[in-house]
């Protein structure tokens, strides 16, 4: 059966640790992994603004050996002009994977039940899995493991990025927290989701309303932009109700001492976190945004070998 890659939790803690230990092995070694040569086909689509997902996968493709075939959305009509089902069905006679930067949850695993090929979530309204992975790389490289260590997401915590946290992090035996006000926290399905996986990984997942209570001696610290794609609208509501989770040197100072600072990017410095804590010594988001790039050759070439 086709394997894919559309919620943090298709893969198992075990699997999980075994396309960490991958991308590890990639990226210090980046050209010895072929998987691609051929060079194979990969579809890549984006409908939603992108630079790192957009330039990590097509440099991670060309790494493997393969090329990153970029299909425009727009001009591919895809639910609109042809349907999801049928656009699948082509790309997977063109293309060996698919990779779907899209909104809709639904729409990507339609594209993965009809595509006959491995499909990855680039990024969608619900999710953001390959952010993830590359977030657990870098945290494993700076504390050296993933499980027992406390993780904090802070503000729109309702966002793609906190309900991956939530299932990935439970996933690696990891103490998750989200927090943010009354509106901006994860559903209450999916935190009984993330706590099912928790459960047998000796992780755990909390919500706390009150920021410096959820900092409180964390390992790690994250954030995201207050205003994803798509919310512009509602840009001033956020702002002031988020305002009390603005990651900051006060607020940071209730982590661990060595705590570090994370943050998918783009980052607005002076809102959703500080221009010193963002360039300060306990942000790593450059490395992370790199390990993108290994992160997702990883998932790519575990995925091919199931296929």
């Amino acid at each position: 059966m086709t394997r894919h890659f559309v919620a943090d939790d298709d893969l198992s803690p075990q699997e999980q640790a075994e396309v960490l230990d991958l991308a590890a092995t990639m990226k210090a070694a980046p050209f010895d992994h072929k998987v691609l040569a051929g060079p194979r086909t990969v579809a890549t689509i984006y409908d939603k603004q992108t630079l790192r997902t957009q330039a990590s996968f097509a440099a991670g493709i060309a790494e493997l050996g393969g090329h990153p075939m970029l299909v425009d959305g727009a001009l591919a009509g895809i639910g609109k002009r042809e349907s999801v089902a049928d656009v699948a069905r082509v790309l997977g006679r063109q293309a060996a994977m698919v990779v779907w930067r899209t909104y809709a949850q639904s729409d990507l695993a339609l594209m993965a039940e009809h595509s006959g090929v491995p499909v990855v979530n680039a990024l969608t309204d619900d999710f953001h899995p390959c952010q993830l992975l590359a977030d657990l790389l870098t945290v494993r490289e700076r504390k050296g493991t993933l499980a027992g260590l406390t993780a904090t997401f802070l503000g729109d915590a309702a966002c793609n990025m906190g309900n991956s946290w939530l299932l990935a992090g439970a996933t690696a035996g990891m103490h998750v927290r989200v927090s943010g006000p009354a509106g901006f926290l994860p559903s209450p399905e999916m935190g009984e989701r993330a706590a099912a996986i928790a459960a047998t990984t000796g992780g755990s997942v909390a919500a706390e309303s009150d920021p410096v209570a959820a900092v409180a001696g964390a390992d790690v610290v994250i954030t995201d932009t207050w205003v994803s794609m798509g919310k512009e609208e509602e840009s001033a509501t956020r702002l002031a109700a988020l305002a009390p989770y603005q990651l900051d040197a006060r607020l940071l100072a209730h982590a661990a001492p060595d705590a570090i600072v994370m943050h998918c990017l783009p980052a607005y410095r002076g809102k959703e976190i500080t221009a010193d804590v963002l360039d300060g010594p306990h942000s790593v988001v450059w490395d992370e945004a790199e390990n993108r790039r290994h992160a997702q050759k990883a998932i790519l070439a575990w995925l091919l070998e199931r296929a």
